[in-house]
């Protein structure tokens, strides 16, 4: 289990090297395949992935990744007032075949799994963006080692007993200060490529350890999502890791946060 999980972390990493150092619209072309099959497995935990509304949101995903890339949807709102409606008329004309929790669940999907991973393009989009995009795998994936590392050696105190009993609070802390550390490193390392005063890299271990913080919250709230459902895995597209949302649940909380912490406070 464990070389299966090792060897599909380190595929993962070597995908996530060609496209987004390559960025522009083949990234936002997987980001967008990934948000279906995320958002496909969202939908499957709530029974509407072949549904009329689920169908929605899968117009909605795409339409919004080909806003991304041909901005032809002047107003954000009118997307998300749009699909509201779409939602709420699948509702109330196939009523009672669906219920409430799913038109929310459908509404709700496209922008906790589609919008928010589109961050990852967002911010590789931005001035400096090909080497600000890594801090939120730095933020995520290498926050989730060090909690781990830190939390196998000194944990004591748990941080939330009752959905995940193994995490501890100085494994939180280690996460924190483990992505800021890296970050640190990682700025260091290319300093001159970035073009960088130690004041800019100071600045991106702020905004790594703010969303290492937020990507703890991004793991539990996947988490706790299961727990309800009482299911083990969203899906097994991932050998070892499940499914997209289980490898991404943490991704998700950081990419929106290194987004707009980078886009307003080191541009």
């Amino acid at each position: 289990m464990f070389k299966q999980r090792l060897l599909s972390g380190i595929v993962l990493v070597i995908v996530a090297l060609i496209f987004i150092i390559h960025g522009g619209n083949l990234l936002l072309a997987v980001l967008g395949i990934i948000s279906l099959i995320g958002l496909h497995e969202l939908y499957r935990v709530f029974k509407i992935e072949k549904s009329l509304p689920g169908l929605f949101g899968y117009l909605a995903t795409v339409v919004f990744y080909l806003n991304l890339a041909f901005g032809f949807i002047p107003d954000n709102m009118m997307f998300v007032m749009a699909l509201l409606i779409l939602c709420m008329c699948s509702f109330v004309f196939c009523y009672p075949k669906y219920h409430a929790n799913q038109i929310i669940a459908a509404f709700f999907g496209v922008f906790y799994v589609s919008i928010m991973l589109s961050c990852i393009y967002q911010t590789r989009s931005l001035p400096g963006g090909r080497y600000l995009v890594w801090l939120i795998f730095l933020c995520s994936w290498g926050c989730d080692t060090c909690a781990y590392c830190v939390g196998m050696l000194f944990g004591k105190h748990k941080m939330t007993p009752k959905l995940s009993p193994k995490k501890s609070v100085e494994g939180a802390v280690g996460g924190v200060i483990g992505a800021a550390v890296l970050t640190i490193i990682y700025g260091f390392i290319f300093k001159g490529s970035m073009d960088a005063d130690n004041q800019y890299i100071l600045m991106m271990a702020v905004i790594s350890a703010a969303g290492a913080l937020l990507s703890m919250v991004g793991d539990l709230a996947a988490s706790a999502v299961k727990r309800n459902f009482d299911i083990k895995d969203y899906g097994k597209l991932i050998p070892g890791h499940g499914g997209i949302l289980d490898r991404f649940d943490s991704v998700i909380f950081t990419a929106p946060v290194i987004f707009y912490l980078s886009a307003y406070l080191i541009q």
